[in-house]
C-alpha cells in the first residue's frame, strides 16, 4: 500500500460551504465583511480531536475487533 503524505489535506471547508449554511440560517448570504469574520472563527468552533477520535472508535477500532 502506498503511503500517505503527512500533510495531505483530509477535509476542508470552502465560502460556499459558508454561504450555503447561511442562507438557509440568516435567509441571505454573507458579506465579505461576515465572511472574513467567520473564517477567521471558525476554527474555534471545529472540534476536531473529538471527530477524529469518533472515526477511530466508529471505524477503526470496531475494524480491528
Amino acid at each position: 500500500m502506498k503511503k500517505m503524505r503527512s500533510d495531505k489535506i483530509i477535509y476542508s471547508l470552502c465560502i460556499q460551504d459558508l454561504q450555503t449554511v447561511a442562507e438557509e440560517v440568516l435567509e441571505r448570504r454573507l458579506t465579505q465583511e461576515e465572511l472574513a469574520l467567520a473564517s477567521e472563527h471558525l476554527g474555534d468552533y471545529v472540534h476536531w480531536f473529538d471527530a477524529i477520535e469518533n472515526v477511530i472508535s466508529y471505524h477503526i477500532k470496531k475494524r480491528a475487533a
